[in-house]
């Protein structure tokens, strides 16, 4: 194991995760969304697995156990069709909602705006390149939830 690439180089993934105000959202001129259909194959804790349509593409992302705002994350482009078929074939609830990319200075703010039994929820998320990384929060983000489990796709997927 010791020849093995060290950890603190593999993909890691430093996330914070905010809600949004509706009224001043509603109010931003933003750019086109792209629509993302995801489901899990496993959640557990200590890991998950998840299954992700994004525009025209599909994807398979491996995430470890989160730690303050940090896990590791594995992503792979995998064929759109085969995600669709195992989302069809082992009847798995999936999350349907639309993303929005913001530039606001050097970072990009991920907008997910829910569809179907998440509607009205919005969330804001911004990955840096280490804990404590400052970085500008605009006016139409508010509560910090990063640290709040509920909130973890995985999590709200159950309500789906």
């Amino acid at each position: 194991m010791d020849s093995l690439v060290p950890w603190d180089s593999m993909g890691k993934e430093i996330e914070y995760k905010f809600l949004v105000d509706k009224a001043q959202w509603d109010a931003l001129e933003k750019p086109e969304p792209q629509l993302i259909i995801q489901s899990f194959l496993q959640k557990e804790v200590e890991r998950i697995v998840r299954i992700r349509v994004k525009g025209s593409k599909g994807y398979l992302t491996i995430k470890g156990a989160t730690e303050g705002v940090t896990r590791m994350e594995f992503e792979y482009e995998v064929p759109v069709a085969d995600v669709q078929e195992m989302i069809k074939t082992f009847e798995l609830p999936h999350i349907r909602k639309q993303r929005y990319e913001i530039k606001v200075d050097q970072h990009v703010w991920e907008v997910d705006v829910f569809e179907g039994p998440l509607e009205g929820l919005i969330l804001a998320e911004i990955e840096v390149s280490e804990e404590g990384e400052s970085f500008t929060k605009p006016e139409w983000v508010t509560e910090d939830v990063s640290r709040d489990p509920s909130y973890y796709n995985a999590v709200l997927i159950e309500r789906c």
